[in-house]
């Protein structure tokens, strides 16, 4: 029988994989380019072929290091402002009460997939709107997003 912190992952990944499709069939977010603003705590998607910009608050849950398999949580990573590791430290909390290490452990080698239920974790904690993955050269920074704001182009 799954324990609740099992329930709680799985319960993540389900809800992520839906807000994720909801952001398909809504604004297109698989077809966006993305800019990253980390002083002012916001993600801006834009979409060409449906000139839409799509701006919402952002926070960063980790990075992942596709060189060397490495992942580093944004609640203690030193690019990540104060207020934008929220998410991540409500997963950091998490592991604390069900004494899981990787969710407690600054750094440590893993996967990209495992990257992703990092993600889908911190989005459900923090009740975010949505996951995204914005690569950066070999790192993939891991990001929530709230609640977005649609305008169009032009």
């Amino acid at each position: 029988m799954l324990q609740e912190p099992d329930l709680t992952v799985e319960r993540a990944n389900n809800e992520l994989q839906m807000r994720t499709q909801t952001a398909i069939d809504l604004w297109g977010i698989d077809n966006t380019s993305w800019n990253l603003d980390l002083k002012a705590g916001k993600i801006t998607f834009t979409n060409e072929e449906k000139a839409l910009v799509v701006t919402a608050p952002v926070q960063l849950v980790g990075t992942y290091d596709t060189v060397n398999g490495t992942w580093l949580w944004g609640w203690d990573h030193p690019s990540v402002p104060q207020p934008l590791g929220e998410h991540a430290r409500r997963v950091r909390e998490f592991g604390e009460r069900y004494e899981l290490e990787t969710l407690v452990t600054r750094t440590f080698e893993t996967s990209e997939e495992q990257a992703w239920i990092f993600t889908a974790l911190a989005c459900h904690l923090g009740g975010a709107q949505g996951g995204y993955r914005c690569p950066s050269g070999p790192t993939l920074v891991f990001t929530t997003f709230g609640t977005v704001t649609l305008q169009h182009k032009g």
